[in-house]
């Protein structure tokens, strides 16, 4: 994703020289070709100015926390749970001292009323995901191809021969 902090810094100065949205449009398109930012942009930021926002820093966005997973992270909790298998996420918690979320998306099962119910009884806060996200589902890009990587060339005992006919 571009940095669009330096056009936006210039959109500011024509706002400030009193250029119009459509001008100002114009110049970034010639100063940085296809790097520019787009219309849409562009205006909402002449809008943020008129509001009296002089900031060209972007606003703070709701969504997908920031994330904890680093190396370090991962390798700390690997090592918690080896120690002990039956530990359960609030002691993990405890002794990483790394703050886990429950990831629910938006399946029926998940928004069922009793779900719901049950959650807010246990004080579990799901993490918000909006309709459509996939992005936003780590187990389908992360963790199942992983594991299907870490499992190739495994004996799985037979099973896969049994399902396979």
């Amino acid at each position: 994703m571009a940095d669009f902090r330096e056009q936006r810094a210039a959109v500011k100065l024509c706002f400030l020289l009193g250029k119009s949205g459509t001008e100002t449009l114009e110049m970034l398109k010639t100063a940085y070709k296809d790097d520019a930012m787009g219309k849409t942009q562009v205006f909402e930021w002449f809008s943020r100015f008129k509001n009296g926002e002089m900031s060209i820093d972007d606003k703070p966005r709701s969504g997908r926390p920031s994330t904890a997973r680093t190396h370090e992270n991962v390798e700390k909790i690997r090592e918690i749970i080896k120690e002990d298998r039956r530990r359960t996420i609030e002691e993990i918690v405890e002794l990483s001292g790394v703050d886990w979320f429950f990831h629910h998306d938006n399946a029926s099962a998940h928004t069922a009323l009793s779900v719901q119910q049950f959650l807010t009884k246990n004080g579990m806060t799901p993490v918000p995901h909006p309709p459509y996200s996939p992005d936003l589902a780590p187990c389908d890009f992360f963790l199942f191809p992983r594991m299907k990587r870490d499992m190739k060339g495994k004996n799985d005992g037979g099973a896969v021969k049994h399902l396979k006919r």
